[in-house]
């Protein structure tokens, strides 16, 4: 319940930055581009989680998004965030949605409602197996919708670095 509400204040600090950015651009490959690297986890020039493919090699952190993405995602959004009758593409959606955004809805979640249809997005806040992985999800949806990542698993990754070993550790309490 704590690291919920440490998400929700972070959430919370985000989102105003986030709706100041909602007529931002397209997202695109150029603005992933990665141009740092902390610990193994890039960022692209506004210090933003972002993935890197050298050679068919993938991150660890947009492997690991892949992976994540399959084990909790998939079910609503489709494979490789394609869509499906019961929830959007995310492979489209996340081009138009920035990073404060996405912890802010994946977090607590949200309801669309219009045309006589109702759509809810559960949140996920209270699952270690997704809040202790969001910037693994966003960086691997942001590289599926600038077209950075093909579909399918990807067929080379990166070692995982000793600070995603870490955090994960930290955060799963193992």
């Amino acid at each position: 319940m704590a690291v919920r509400v440490v998400i929700s204040a972070l959430a919370l600090v985000l989102l105003p930055l986030a709706s100041s950015s909602l007529a931002q651009a397209q997202d695109s490959a150029e603005k992933a581009k990665a141009v740092t690297e902390e610990n193994g986890k890039h960022l692209d020039a506004d210090g933003n989680p972002t993935y890197k493919i050298e050679n068919g090699t993938v991150d660890w952190y947009t492997f690991s998004g892949y992976r994540r993405y399959h084990s909790d995602c998939h079910v609503c959004h489709g494979p490789d965030g394609v869509g499906s009758s019961y929830a959007p593409a995310l492979a489209e959606t996340m081009k138009n949605m920035d990073y404060g955004t996405f912890l802010s809805i994946v977090a607590e979640g949200r309801k669309n409602v219009g045309g006589g249809k109702e759509n809810v997005m559960p949140a996920f806040g209270d699952n270690k197996n997704v809040y202790c992985y969001m910037d693994d999800l966003y960086v691997y949806l942001r590289a599926r919708a600038v077209g950075g990542a093909p579909r399918g698993r990807p067929p080379k990754k990166a070692e995982k670095p000793q600070a995603a070993k870490d955090q994960e550790a930290s955060c799963m309490g193992g």
